[in-house]
């Protein structure tokens, strides 16, 4: 007997389904302050993210890997622009990262989901290293794999740690989350010129034809050449981190 809206069993009260069962959340470390506060790790900024991340997991039996950038402590390319030599600047942004992961970490786990932070610098004192196949059984668990220092090298963004750890690890999408307003892909930067538009979906063609700067160029070319999507979101309006694992029309699908 076909089934009638609201009955037992109808399609209104069937659980929603991760588009994505492996994914790969990127966060800037900006993402964890707040811009009403003048602390470099917004408590409550922080408990959101935490609290959507584990309703997410709990809900939608999602594996899910977390790579956190660390530009609200500090940015490579800050102390080199003033003068530093840019490996030491770069370490001491991966090191940045490494606090966050923490911070991270704790709030998360004050949800009721277990965690493991995963370093590419050793620091056995407070972290995992990082080992793929370590990470891919922590996610097998159901536990939230934070991936912190990048990839332990210099010259590179935490954009394309993010691409190479959810090529190891096999997921199926990178979930790159903005701070600024920004909820997609653009034309152009929507904050300065308001005819921008808005795409749906675009290839990575296009986005390096029209040198659309969603993600360190790096990244993108080498999504493109494993064939793994990035969904570009607004991370700071909630719920959005649901509405990206189970494919809800928000923010702009790039592949």
């Amino acid at each position: 007997m076909a089934e009638t809206p609201g009955s037992a069993g109808s399609f209104a009260d069937r659980p929603a389904r991760a588009r994505w069962p492996r994914a790969v959340l990127k966060l800037s470390g900006e993402a964890l302050a707040s811009s009403s506060s003048d602390e470099t790790i917004d408590a409550r900024t922080v408990r959101r993210i935490a609290s959507e991340i584990a309703e997410s997991c709990d809900e939608l039996g999602v594996e899910l890997a977390v790579m956190v950038g660390g530009g609200n402590i500090w940015r490579g390319t800050t102390g080199a622009g003033e003068g530093m030599d840019r490996a030491t600047s770069d370490t001491m942004g991966m090191l940045g990262t490494v606090i966050n992961a923490l911070a991270l970490q704790d709030a998360i786990e004050r949800e009721g989901r277990a965690t493991r932070v995963l370093s590419a610098i050793a620091m056995a004192e407070v972290c995992e290293p990082y080992i793929r196949r370590r990470a891919i059984r922590h996610l097998e668990k159901g536990r939230v794999v934070i991936f912190a220092a990048g990839m332990g090298n210099p010259y590179f963004t935490t954009d394309t740690p993010a691409a190479l750890r959810a090529a190891e690890i096999e997921a199926g999408v990178i979930l790159k989350g903005t701070h600024s307003g920004v909820d997609g892909v653009y034309s152009a930067d929507p904050r300065r010129d308001p005819g921008a538009s808005r795409f749906d979906e675009i290839s990575f063609a296009e986005v390096m034809s029209r040198d659309l700067r969603v993600m360190d160029m790096t990244a993108i070319t080498f999504c493109m050449d494993n064939a793994l999507p990035i969904l570009v979101f607004d991370l700071m309006t909630p719920g959005n981190i649901r509405g990206a694992l189970t494919g809800q029309s928000i923010g702009t699908l790039i592949r």
